[in-house]
């Protein structure tokens, strides 16, 4: 996933940023803003100043629960005194005097935002879930305060009129362009009548969306499956034996095993499992996730987040929040998205159908009387893997220890390619001792950036993967960037090392891609820091960053047996490549799912959303109507805990595909200009990387790739045959 967008405190106010997901009655955005903290506060508070250490690091060790609200209290004060100078100036409004100024303001709040809304999701207490019911009506009410101020946009609006006769530069000038955009699409023109019912619609779905995060977390970590005996986990291994049963001591159950579950339908141990009883039961614990009623059941908030998303569509003039959404994107339609999907859709589930037969034979050999099922496909996939093509899973982990691929193999590649060299830093503070912290260097030596790595699951931790900025890049501010990388692999016994799998050292590669383009960003306004650029844009640079997983310099370098230090020979290595579009109508097919279902529930106006009741009825049909209703093959995520689209991704989980066209696209211009060379990554650096949003995003790929895009590269990737695209992004 993508890192947070930028965090100054007008980004906060036009919702580019994500800080709090939470808010309360509308009522609240009329109170009067708190006192200001004492002096005292400040001194000890420390989020009032700049941080001391290097590049702005947070200074985690001084950082506690009760310090989260009071910088927040402040930093709207100061960042609300800031916006009435500026709204009430009698000075003709200037690009200085207006945008600069709102891109210089409100430090403090961007400062505990973008801690805040990292440890949210990476180490989160019950604390911080208090301060996020408590504190985000005020923010509610913050932002719109801002972007529905008829004087603010007055201002902005004459900059936007005037802006070819204001002599800026291009970055500049595109600065004035997405804050007029951003106003608008905030709802700035709307009558006051409107704006009130705005601003109610607002304040409940932040609410709801961090009920529905609260609810997710807790609803996962008490869905993991307990098992009473160890040989029901014949399958696993030794390694992952032990870790359930820690796992199950750490909650009061020794002598048990406990399995956690991932945010995905599937689950890693359903590929290993001998026992089909209990890999039914992991994934229905899976599947019922926020379905099963209680306190964290999710179909209401859900339900009605859907209604007030389309509500404000209408308000704002769309027919439907996905149009809304689209028309900021580079997708640009709902028609362009559906396009691609449907397009993919069918041989997707075609090879699904193809690789589900294959499996069935298995099964009858074996002499199993029984329909394969979707808790069966993981684990007689690895059978029919092994059949193919002569290998498991299982082979290729003693080659990939955490550390050696991390240092040998994601940095070793950013190295060749960008000339940039790492020093891990064990003098800064981190918020949970497994955190490790690398500082980045130019080639010619000189500082980049801070990089963080948090690896392991727990139950403080949201899942899933996920890059975020704790200091954005900009000159303006003269802030070098501070950036983090989360994963969720669990952490293996005391003394044992951490193993991954494939797909963990693929994730691995693909959040380092999203790290790169945060800390080689090179803009002036935070506005357009890092991944600050179209959702359905900010996943291409990190999958072309997969590419380097494979490249045989580059595995050579890191996939070694973490005891005798062997090579992953060349044989295993080829029967992987060859089975390269393995199993890729499955992984298509479930995560075309999850996709169409996002779209469906936004494509629809709010007399059209189902209730609770019927929500899953409607999950049912949507997946029908697309043809990818295959039920050995459920979606990656059911609606029930979709946090995607509960969060920053609502009628957006087509990006990866969609961003996948351009991946693949400049993957095919690595390899036809010598691959892992210095002078493609400063050609891939210098066009797009370091611009951010500073440029629209598809001009930035013309300008890397020399073409528009073309889906067909991405069709024979994964090996799907298809006509060729007449829409593409």
């Amino acid at each position: 996933m993508s890192q947070l967008r930028l965090t100054t405190a007008l980004a906060l106010a036009l919702g580019l940023s994500a800080p709090l997901h939470a808010g309360s009655p509308a009522a609240d955005a009329e109170k009067p803003a708190p006192a200001a903290e004492s002096t005292q506060a400040k001194a000890t508070n420390p989020f009032f100043a700049r941080s001391t250490l290097p590049y702005q690091f947070p200074a985690f060790d001084r950082i506690g629960d009760a310090d989260y609200a009071p910088a927040f209290e402040q930093g709207m004060v100061e960042a609300l005194a800031e916006f009435e100078a500026l709204r009430n100036s009698k000075e003709p409004p200037t690009f200085e005097n207006t945008i600069v100024a709102m891109e210089r303001g409100g430090e403090v709040l961007s400062r505990v935002s973008a801690v805040f809304g990292g440890l949210s999701s990476a180490h989160v207490s019950p604390a911080m879930q208090k301060v996020q019911a408590e504190l985000a009506p005020k923010l509610s009410a913050f932002r719109d305060r801002i972007v529905l101020d008829d004087k603010m946009y007055a201002r902005v609006k004459s900059l936007y009129d005037r802006r070819a006769e204001l002599g800026l530069d291009a970055e500049s000038t595109r600065l004035v362009e997405r804050y007029h955009n951003d106003f608008v699409r905030a709802g700035a023109t709307l009558s006051d009548a409107d704006k009130t019912k705005l601003r109610a619609n607002n304040a409940e779905m932040a609410s709801l969306n961090a009920k529905f995060s609260q609810n997710m977390l807790a609803e996962t970590n008490a869905a993991a499956v307990l098992v009473d005996s160890r040989e029901s986990l014949k399958g696993l291994t030794e390694g992952a034996i032990r870790t359930a049963a820690e796992a199950a001591k750490a909650r009061g159950h020794e002598g048990k095993y406990l399995i956690p579950l991932l945010n995905t339908t599937g689950q890693p141990a359903l590929a290993a499992l001998e026992d089909r009883d209990l890999r039914k039961r992991i994934l229905d614990a899976s599947m019922t996730r926020g379905s099963k009623g209680g306190e964290h059941d999710t179909r209401e908030i859900i339900s009605r987040v859907l209604t007030l998303r389309a509500e404000r569509a209408a308000l704002l003039g769309f027919p439907n929040h996905a149009a809304y959404v689209l028309a900021d994107e580079t997708a640009g339609t709902v028609e362009a998205v559906n396009s691609l999907l449907a397009q993919l859709a069918i041989p997707a589930v075609a090879n699904a159908r193809a690789e589900a037969a294959d499996i069935q034979k298995v099964i009858d050999a074996e002499g199993g009387k029984f329909k394969l099922a979707a808790w069966d496909w993981s684990y007689y996939t690895e059978k029919v893997r092994k059949q193919k093509y002569d290998y498991d899973a299982e082979q290729l982990r003693p080659y990939f220890e955490a550390d050696n691929v991390l240092q040998n193999g994601v940095f070793f590649a950013a190295t060749r390619l960008y000339g940039i060299t790492f020093k891990e830093r064990k003098d800064l503070p981190v918020y949970q001792p497994e955190v490790r912290v690398f500082e980045v260097f130019n080639e010619d030596g000189s500082p980049l950036a801070l990089f963080l790595l948090d690896l392991y699951a727990r139950s403080s931790k949201r899942g899933g993967a996920w890059a975020n900025a704790y200091v954005p890049q900009s000159t303006l501010r003269d802030t070098k960037p501070v950036i983090s990388n989360n994963l969720n692999v669990p952490k293996p016994p005391a003394g044992e090392p951490t193993l991954l799998t494939w797909d963990e050292v693929n994730t691995l590669f693909h959040e380092f891609g999203h790290a790169l383009h945060g800390m080689f960003s090179n803009v002036t306004y935070p506005r357009f820091a890092g991944t600050s650029v179209p959702r359905d844009f900010v996943e291409y640079p990190s999958q072309v960053n997969e590419m380097w997983m494979t490249w045989p310099e580059v595995i050579a370098n890191y996939a070694k047996h973490y005891k005798t230090g062997e090579a992953l020979p060349q044989a295993l290595l080829d029967k992987v490549k060859a089975a390269d579009k393995f199993n890729q109508g499955f992984a298509t097919t479930e995560y075309l799912g999850a996709a169409l279902l996002d779209q469906s529930y936004h494509q629809i106006p709010a007399s059209k959303v189902p209730g609770a009741d019927t929500l899953l009825a409607f999950e049912a049909t949507a997946l029908k109507s697309a043809g990818v209703d295959f039920a050995p093959v459920p979606p990656r995520y059911r609606t029930t805990y979709f946090s995607h689209i509960m969060g920053g991704y609502s009628a957006g989980y087509y990006a990866y595909i969609w961003s996948e066209v351009l991946d693949a696209n400049s993957v095919a211009w690595f390899k036809a200009n010598g691959g892992l060379t210095r002078k493609n990554g400063d050609h891939f650096r210098k066009t797009l990387l370091s611009r951010g949003g500073s440029v629209d995003a598809l001009e930035l790929f013309r300008d890397f790739a020399g073409h528009a895009p073309d889906v067909n590269d991405l069709l024979e990737r994964r090996g799907l045959t298809a006509p060729a695209a007449e829409s593409t992004p």
